[in-house]
């Protein structure tokens, strides 16, 4: 038997005490054959033993008993008891009983938990001797701070000459552009009817890759199309605002 643990021996239970309170806690204990008058002489028996060899007693273990006990009296006497008007007095010393409860609960876990954790010396161990990490260096190089500075400014020098930037230069689709591809769209026939004026130049939206390329794309077709519109080679209509512009041959 534990020493942690008082062990009961009672007419209708035999077994640890927390156990007891488990079970009729959880009314699977009929408590009205349990005798509390053995539990208190069993618990005093068993602190004058351990006054009487001397031996040390730890006093919050023997309160945790005696706080388990007075919960258990306190049940059972609901169940003797008539039921009376509530009394704040008896609300306030069963509260207090019940929040003593929960933290030994608490406790008890935590300690379980404890007991489960690996143990240095019993499941884990130190490690032996440990191991040399002292350095040695068998470059044969003689260097000091100043000679390594010096050598990495010099890497550096001739890593960026090296390097020669060269700008991508990307070619706008321009006014002129869209005037050749305009003109070459209405010798070949394509101005009978009406056009959208983004057909100028279909191929650029696939090849362009950012939007500005495209909106110089439209933006020079449209100037374009406005100009040979004032010199009278092409018409142009818009059906309503923001909708797209079509032209056709004037000579239509």
């Amino acid at each position: 038997m534990s020493e942690d643990t008082l062990h009961l021996a009672l007419d209708g239970y035999e077994g640890p005490l927390d156990l007891l309170l488990e079970l009729a806690r959880a009314q699977k204990v009929d408590l009205a054959h349990i005798s509390i008058l053995q539990v208190v002489e069993q618990y005093l028996a068993l602190v004058d033993k351990a006054r009487a060899e001397a031996r040390a007693f730890r006093l919050e273990l023997a309160a945790d008993w005696l706080v388990m006990a007075a919960w258990l009296a306190w049940l059972k006497s609901r169940l003797l008891l008539p039921a009376e008007q509530n009394d704040p007095e008896a609300e306030e010393a069963a509260g207090l009983l019940q929040g003593r409860l929960v933290e030994l609960e608490i406790m008890r876990k935590a300690a379980l938990w404890l007991a489960g954790q690996p143990r240095l010396g019993t499941t884990v161990f130190r490690r032996g001797a440990g191991e040399d990490h002292t350095e040695i260096d068998r470059s044969g190089l003689r260097v000091d701070l100043p000679s390594l500075i010096t050598a990495y400014v010099s890497a550096r020098r001739r890593t960026f000459k090296k390097r020669v930037y060269t700008p991508k230069v990307r070619r706008y689709w321009s006014v002129q552009d869209a005037l050749q591809r305009l003109r070459a769209l209405l010798s070949d026939g394509h101005g009978r009817e009406w056009c959208a004026l983004t057909v100028i130049v279909p191929e650029l939206f696939a090849e362009e890759e950012t939007a500005i390329g495209r909106h110089a794309a439209l933006a020079g077709s449209l100037v374009a199309g406005l100009e040979m519109a004032k010199t009278g080679l092409v018409q142009l209509r818009q059906d309503e605002a923001f909708s797209e512009i079509q032209f056709r041959s004037a000579a239509v």
